[in-house]
């Protein structure tokens, strides 16, 4: 038994060379490489340029930090709203390579998601991925939002079923470039693409992978506080009781939301995860529910979720 973060963001050098080497959307430039002095200014298609600190993904800095965290496990995935998966498999390919080749090798305490192109599914080589070692796969939630994205998507989630492997579900990219604050994609279309993600899981996700274990990020853009218009507007689809393989995770949220959708669907379904380095995990691992909570979120709820044991 360990303690488990199940969201963290780290660029290693391959992934990082791999974005320097392109010159349209998603690309990195600025600054040497990573000595830790200089920014690294990040371009994509749907968002401002967004200044990185190199030392945000100084892999030995940041295991430090996890210890100091008291983590046993953090699972690192690819930063979806980059737009990775949605390039073309040519394009995507060499991105996708050089993040899987620098998160296998990774040191303890470190773990990661596998991630996969989504706009040509290949499921052979996402399983040629998933055998070096990963925890799961990680998909945008702008893939899975409505019946023809499970369609789409049904391989990989076949496979990740066939396996045993969970699925993780994360923001994808922001479609709109119009001037906007530099805040907005992280409050408007994130949230906004898991809230539809949550209940497309429940709608065409469910039926057609009744065995899938799947983690959205965010606590899903706070969907499961809407049960109770789901149970007047859903009938009996909107009253079925919480499905104890579909959980959701923290990030970037505090003891008032955690306790809301504690209160929604309980305390067995909802896993740490703290989106390091972009946002810091909890003073309080229990989010001051106390150390029942505490272990449900970091130990006992991750285990059930990575290895559907529990």
């Amino acid at each position: 038994m360990t303690n488990v973060d199940v969201h963290q963001h780290l660029w290693t050098g391959s992934f990082v060379a791999a974005l320097r080497a392109r010159t349209e959307p998603p690309f990195l430039d600025g600054g040497d490489g990573g000595d830790g002095r200089d920014r690294w200014t990040l371009h994509t298609a749907g968002e401002p340029p967004y200044e990185v600190s190199p030392a945000d993904h100084d892999i030995a800095r940041r295991a430090e930090l996890a210890v100091a965290d008291g983590l046993g496990r953090a699972l690192v995935s690819l930063s979806a709203p980059l737009g990775v998966e949605w390039l073309p498999s040519g394009e995507a390919r060499p991105l996708l390579d050089a993040y899987h080749e620098g998160a296998a090798a990774l040191p303890r305490p470190f773990g990661a998601w596998a991630a996969a192109c989504v706009r040509d599914i290949d499921a052979d080589v996402t399983a040629g991925d998933l055998d070096r070692g990963f925890a799961g796969l990680q998909l945008p939630a702008n893939c899975l939002a409505d019946a023809a994205g499970y369609a789409h998507c049904a391989p990989l989630l076949d496979l990740l079923e066939a396996r045993g492997l969970p699925l993780f579900v994360h923001p994808g990219p922001a479609a709109d470039a119009s001037p906007r604050p530099g805040w907005w994609p992280a409050m408007v279309p994130y949230v906004q693409q898991m809230h539809a993600a949550w209940f497309a899981f429940r709608a065409f996700g469910r039926p057609r992978h009744p065995r899938l274990r799947v983690c959205f990020a965010l606590l899903a853009g706070l969907a499961p506080l809407h049960g109770e218009r789901f149970a007047a507007r859903g009938g009996a689809e909107g009253r079925k009781e919480v499905d104890r393989n579909v959980f959701v995770e923290t990030s970037s949220y505090g003891p008032r939301a955690v306790d809301a959708v504690v209160r929604a669907l309980g305390t067995d379904v909802i896993v740490q995860g703290s989106d390091r380095p972009y946002a810091e995990p909890p003073q309080s691992p229990g989010f001051g529910l106390g150390g029942a909570a505490a272990y449900a979120f970091r130990i006992a709820n991750p285990r059930r979720l990575l290895t559907g044991e529990g």
